[in-house]
C-alpha cells in the first residue's frame, strides 16, 4: 500500500498547480477526470493501433462500430480511436487544446459519458485561457499509473482515497456525496450480521444496490466489506446504484471503470421518476440519502403514482412531508425486495424526524406503520452525533427485511451507540469532530447479534410502538345577551353582509338588491334590540327567543344567518348548559378539543383482559380521561380508515425516552452552595472591573 500512497500523495499535491486561477473546492473537477484520462489512456496502450486501423478501416461503413472497435480492443469498454495519445499530445504544445478535445472525443461511449458527466471539455478552455493545460499534463506525465504496474484494487484505493480528501477537504456539501467510511462499515456489517450465508458464498451472485449512491463509496465500501465478512471468496459481486449529481455520477462511474467493476450497472438521474432500475430485485441495499431534502419538483409524478398504483407501485404506503424525501427512498428500496424464502436486507441512514414526525394518519406515520406492522423492521442503532462533514446532528441506521430470522420475528431492536467515539486527531473535518473505531464497530455488531437487553440495547415488540390518537370533545357552552355591543358585532358577519350582495349582472337588478338587503339588515337589527336585556345561559331559552324575534321579520331568515346572529350575540361561557346537537347528544366545542394517544399494548382492560382493542380505548378513557373531565366523550366517528376502530392508528419510535436516565437533581444544599460560589465569582468580577 506504501506505493499506493505515494502515487496518491504525488497527484493530490498536483493540485496545488490550480492555485490561483481555480478556487480549492473546484481542484476535484480536474484532478479527478485527469487521474481517469491517464488511467485509460496507459491501459489502452496495447490495442491503441489495432483500434486506430479498425476506427480508419470501418468508419462510416459500419452502424455498429463501437462492437467492432470493442473487439479489437480485446472485449473491453474502454478504447480510444484518436490518433493522440498522452506523449503525442504534448509534442504539439501549440495545438494543445485542439487536439485535446480530438482525443477526448475518441474514447469509447462509457468513458465519454464520463467526461461529460464531468463538464470536462468546459475545464479544458479554462485551463487552456489560464495557460495550465500544458503544465497539468505534462506533470501528469510522472504519474505511472500503467495496469501492469497498478493493478485495478490499487488504482480503486488511489481514487478512493483522492474522492475522501478532496470531500473532506474542500466540499461544503461533502455529507450529500460522501458517507464516512467507518459509518458505511458499520453499515455493511448489521447487513451481514444476520444468516450471511444466505446471500454470501462461492456459487452465489451478491448484487448490491444504493438509489442515491454519490460518488460511489457506499458500494466501493460495501464490497470490502462483503470479502471481509466471508473471506475472500463472497461469490460474484455486482454493484448496483443510481444518483442524481452529474458531477458525482462521473466520479462513481470513473470509479467502478478503474476497479475493473460494470459501470453500465450505474445510472444516472432521479431514482424516483427515473428509476435506472425497473423492475430489478436485490438482496442487498444500503444508502446514506440527503436530510431534509424537499421533493416537490417531482411532487406530480410522486402523487401519480401514490394515487394510480397503490402498493402495485413504490410509494403506496403513504407520502412524508414535502420538505423530507427519505421515506421516499425506503418505500423505493422495499419496492425492490425479493419475495422469495430468503427475502432481501437494507441498511439506510436516516435523521430523527423519520422517528416520530407526523401524527397519526399522516404519511410518516402510515409508513412506519407499514414497516412494522409487515414486520419489516429488525433494528435502530443510534449513532454518535458529529459523524458526517456537511451535519453534526443525530443519525440512525435503519436494518430493514422482509424475512426476519426466527427470532426476531414480531420484535424490533434498538441499539444506543451515541457514545461509541472518539475524536478526530489531529483536527476535525468540517462539522465530522468524531469517528468510530474499529473496535467500537465491533462492539455494536456484537450488541447486535447478542440481541439481549442492557443498559445499551432494549428489544420491543412490533405493537409497542403502536398508538391509537382519539379525539376527546367537550360540550360547546353559550351564553346568549342581545347587548348593543354583541348585536353590533352582526356588521362584522359575512351572512350578514351578504344581504346586500347578488349575482345578478344588471346594474337596476344590483341596486334594487342593495337597497333591498340594507331594508333586511335594519329589520334584523330592529329585531334583535327587542330581545330580552338580559343574559341566558339555557339553549332551549335564548333559541326560543330567537325564533320569536326572527318570526316578525318579512322574510325569510337563512340558516346561514342564523348561525351568524348567534355567532355575534353568544359567548363562550363554562358555567353554561351544554348545546344540543341536531343529532343527538351535544355540540362539540372546538376550541376545547384535545386528542389522547392510546398504546396499541394498553392492558389491563377495567372490563376484561381479552376484550378487544376498541374496548380498551373506551377503559383508557374512563380511568384516565373521564374522572378528571366528567363531561367529556369520545368521538366514535374518529376512526381508523384500516380497520374502522375509534381512533386513528399511529406509530412512532420515541429513541430518547426508551434510553432516558434519570439524574437526580443536585440537594438542596449542594445547590446553595453552588449559588453562593458563582455569587462570589461575580462579587469578585465586578471588583476587578477597571
Amino acid at each position: 500500500m506504501g506505493d499506493y500512497q505515494k502515487k496518491t500523495d504525488l497527484i493530490w499535491n498536483l493540485a496545488n498547480l490550480l492555485r490561483g486561477d481555480y478556487k480549492p473546492h473546484e481542484y476535484a473537477d480536474v484532478i479527478l477526470p485527469l487521474v481517469v484520462l491517464r488511467r485509460l489512456d496507459q491501459a489502452v496502450e496495447p490495442t491503441r493501433a489495432a483500434v486506430r486501423k479498425a476506427y480508419e478501416q470501418y468508419k462510416g461503413k459500419l452502424e455498429n462500430l463501437h462492437s467492432v472497435l470493442t473487439a479489437k480492443a480485446g472485449g473491453s469498454l474502454v478504447y480510444n480511436y484518436s490518433e493522440f495519445d498522452w506523449h503525442r499530445l504534448l509534442d504539439a504544445p501549440g495545438d494543445l487544446q485542439q487536439n485535446f478535445i480530438t482525443y477526448l472525443n475518441g474514447f469509447s461511449p462509457e468513458v465519454l459519458d464520463i467526461i461529460e458527466k464531468f463538464d470536462f471539455r468546459r475545464q479544458v478552455s479554462r485551463l487552456h485561457s489560464a495557460d495550465l493545460l500544458y503544465h497539468l499534463l505534462k506533470a501528469f506525465e510522472q504519474v505511472d499509473l500503467h495496469p501492469d504496474r497498478v493493478d485495478n484494487i490499487g488504482m480503486g484505493n488511489i481514487f478512493e482515497e483522492l474522492i475522501r480528501r478532496f470531500s473532506e477537504q474542500y466540499n461544503e456539501t461533502a455529507g450529500e456525496h460522501f458517507t464516512p467510511r467507518e459509518v458505511i462499515e458499520l453499515m455493511v456489517d448489521l447487513l451481514l450480521s444476520e444468516n450471511p450465508e444466505d446471500f454470501l458464498g462461492p456459487d452465489k451472485i451478491v448484487e448490491i444496490y444504493d438509489p442515491a449512491c454519490g460518488t460511489g463509496g457506499m458500494l466501493s465500501e460495501a464490497k470490502k466489506g462483503v470479502t471481509r465478512n466471508h473471506g475472500q471468496d463472497p461469490g460474484k459481486v455486482f454493484l448496483f446504484g443510481q444518483e442524481i449529481n452529474p458531477t458525482s455520477y462521473a466520479v462513481a462511474k470513473a470509479d467502478l471503470l478503474l476497479k475493473g467493476e460494470d459501470p453500465g450497472l450505474l445510472a444516472f438521474g432521479n431514482s424516483f421518476t427515473e428509476d435506472g432500475h425497473k423492475r430489478k430485485r436485490f438482496r442487498l441495499m444500503l444508502s446514506n440519502p440527503p436530510f431534509g431534502v424537499e421533493w416537490k419538483k417531482y411532487e406530480y409524478i410522486i402523487k401519480n403514482e401514490h394515487e394510480a398504483l397503490g402498493h402495485e407501485g413504490r410509494f403506496g404506503a403513504g407520502l412524508p412531508r414535502i420538505t423530507d424525501g427519505s421515506f421516499l427512498f425506503l418505500q423505493h428500496m422495499l419496492a425492490k425486495r425479493f419475495e422469495d424464502e430468503v427475502g432481501s436486507r437494507i441498511a439506510i441512514i436516516f435523521n430523527g424526524s423519520t422517528l416520530f414526525t407526523g401524527d397519526a394518519g399522516s404519511g410518516e406515520s402510515e409508513i412506519r406503520r407499514w414497516i412494522i406492522e409487515n414486520d419489516w423492521l429488525e433494528g435502530i442503532v443510534a449513532l454518535p452525533e458529529q459523524l458526517f462533514y456537511n451535519t453534526g446532528i443525530a443519525t440512525y441506521i435503519w436494518i430493514v427485511t422482509n424475512r426476519k430470522s426466527a427470532r426476531r420475528k414480531g420484535k424490533v431492536q434498538l441499539i444506543n451507540a451515541v457514545d461509541f467515539w472518539d475524536p478526530m486527531t489531529p483536527r476535525s473535518l468540517g462539522n465530522k469532530r468524531r469517528y468510530i473505531t474499529p473496535h467500537h464497530r465491533e462492539r455494536i455488531v456484537e450488541l447486535y447479534k447478542a440481541m439481549e437487553e442492557n443498559e445499551l440495547c432494549r428489544i420491543f415488540e412490533n405493537a409497542d410502538f403502536g398508538y391509537r390518537r382519539v379525539r376527546i370533545e367537550r360540550p360547546l357552552r353559550l351564553n346568549f345577551h342581545a347587548t348593543p355591543e354583541r348585536i353590533e358585532r352582526l356588521r362584522e358577519e359575512k351572512a350578514f353582509q351578504n344581504l346586500t350582495k347578488t349575482r345578478k349582472k344588471d346594474p337596476e337588478a344590483i341596486e334594487a338588491a342593495r337597497r333591498e338587503g340594507e331594508r333586511q339588515q335594519q329589520a334584523t337589527l330592529e329585531a334583535l334590540r327587542a330581545l330580552p336585556d338580559r343574559m341566558s345561559k339555557d339553549p332551549a331559552e335564548y333559541r326560543a327567543w330567537l325564533e320569536d324575534a326572527l318570526r316578525s321579520l318579512d322574510f325569510k331568515v337563512s340558516a346561514s344567518l342564523r348561525k351568524a346572529i348567534l355567532n355575534a350575540l353568544t359567548e363562550r361561557d363554562e358555567t353554561a348548559l351544554p348545546v344540543p346537537a341536531k343529532q343527538g347528544g351535544w355540540e362539540p366545542d372546538t376550541e376545547l378539543r384535545d386528542y389522547e394517544n392510546v398504546p396499541l399494548q394498553y392492558a389491563p382492560s377495567i372490563y376484561d383482559e381479552d376484550v378487544p382493542l376498541r374496548e380498551n380505548v373506551f377503559a383508557y378513557f374512563e380511568r384516565e380521561v373521564k374522572p378528571y373531565v366528567p363531561d367529556a366523550w369520545i368521538d366514535e366517528t374518529y376512526h381508523d380508515k384500516q380497520d374502522g376502530q375509534v381512533g386513528v392508528v399511529g406509530y412512532e419510535i420515541n429513541f430518547n425516552r426508551y434510553f432516558y436516565k434519570y439524574t437526580p437533581p443536585p440537594h438542596p444544599e449542594e445547590l446553595a452552595r453552588q449559588i453562593a460560589e458563582k455569587e462570589r465569582e461575580i462579587a469578585q468580577l465586578l471588583e476587578d472591573r477597571p
